[in-house]
């Protein structure tokens, strides 16, 4: 299979049909042979009956349903372990994505391993074209990797880089980013937005403040996911630090004055110093788990190297 193309379905019963003929008309000249992923994340419309009625015109549609609302990235991840294909690109559903691009990503896919969509001009009201120009600047200078749309959902893959990423949450939105981390080289292209044909956006101002939030996810899960202790143990010691003066200081009073009063600040030392010592008891508790977990891995891996090999 040279091509696989993955596409997360919300309520988009209306698109299907000039999507699929898109498709077929764009990529078949380009691939000898692909095929289409459609998951159908929990629509309430009839976009699951349409998909199974297209399944029957187009050979090449794959579909697969999840019975609730799971997620953009759950249903990319599915995708992703479903494909066959050498090559993965991932669309929206909803028309504003031209599938014509990908002919084109695929050949700049000689150079890079992920190539992601740039919607250079959007066809979207300003409330979300200025929140999300704001969002990847943030994101490009915070995690260094300069792209100016990670919310583009046209991209194209090599298959190993698209399944190196664990996706959960809202994490489909920094796939560039968590494919460049795993060591893969990533490229930008202008990809054509059109406007929305039917339906209404599924996305609100509300995503970008949850984008905030998995990005400081996921920047914790990158630096200290293996390493808890380099988190917390520093907390701990400034903590148990500050709290161990502030007992010195009415140490040394107490022995001159031969008086110990009880202050709030020797109550918030006390406070300090059991915070500090959670701390440090958290991140080796980390620590411990972490290295129960590669033990066991170290434990399967022959395992499962041997079933492989039978």
């Amino acid at each position: 299979m040279d091509l696989s193309i993955i596409i997360p379905i919300k309520d988009e019963a209306e698109s299907l049909p000039i999507l699929l003929a898109e498709i077929k008309t764009a990529i078949s000249p380009a691939c000898e042979s692909f095929e289409v992923i459609a998951i159908d994340d929990g629509s309430r419309d009839n976009s699951w009956e349409t998909l199974q009625s297209l399944s029957k015109e187009y050979d090449f549609l794959k579909t697969a349903r999840f019975q609730y609302n799971c997620g953009k990235a759950a249903a990319l991840s599915h995708g992703f372990g479903m494909a066959k294909g050498r090559y993965i690109a991932t669309m929206d559903g909803d028309l504003q994505d031209n599938p014509a691009e990908i002919p084109e990503m695929l050949k700049m896919l000689d150079n890079c391993d992920l190539v992601s969509g740039w919607k250079k001009k959007r066809y979207d009201p300003w409330h979300k074209t200025i929140p999300s120009k704001f969002f990847n600047l943030v994101v490009s200078i915070v995690c260094g990797q300069r792209l100016h749309d990670f919310n583009c959902g046209l991209k194209a893959y090599k298959a190993e880089a698209a399944k190196s990423v664990a996706l959960y949450g809202d994490f489909h939105r920094f796939i560039p980013l968590m494919a460049s981390w795993n060591g893969y080289k990533i490229a930008e292209k202008i990809v054509e937005h059109r406007a929305r044909r039917h339906g209404i956006s599924k996305y609100g101002v509300s995503r970008f403040v949850s984008g905030f939030l998995d990005l400081l996810t996921l920047m914790f899960l990158q630096k200290f996911a293996i390493k808890p202790l380099h988190f917390f143990g520093p907390l701990g010691l400034l903590a148990c630090l500050a709290a161990t003066i502030v007992f010195g200081y009415f140490g040394v009073e107490w022995a001159v004055s031969g008086e110990l009063r009880v202050r709030p600040l020797l109550v918030l030392a006390g406070f300090t110093f059991v915070s500090g010592v959670q701390f440090i008891s958290l991140g080796l508790l980390g620590e411990m788990l972490n290295s129960k977990l590669q033990s066991r891995a170290s434990l399967l891996a022959p395992v499962q190297n041997a079933a492989n090999a039978s």
